[in-house]
């Protein structure tokens, strides 16, 4: 049980951490570079790449503060 809950805390941060990730660089690649850069495919896929890889990133690094922190215990 205790693996199930800390599964669902780590799907629960991605989705948040994905979210903020993709209100923020949304933004700023319509500011850059902008409305038309979203519509290539090629484009797309290395937004949503990045915006995965940072999500991953910001929830790993969620998940090991709350570990060391004394919060999570896994």
């Amino acid at each position: 049980m205790e693996n199930i809950q800390i599964i669902l805390i780590a799907l629960v941060i991605l989705m948040i951490m994905g979210f903020i990730f993709y209100r923020i660089l949304k933004g700023y690649v319509k500011e850059e570079f902008g409305k038309k850069w979203l519509t290539v495919w090629g484009n797309k896929l290395y937004f949503w790449q990045s915006l995965v890889f940072m999500s991953m990133a910001g929830t790993v690094l969620t998940l090991y503060l709350l570990k060391w922190g004394g919060v999570l215990n896994f």
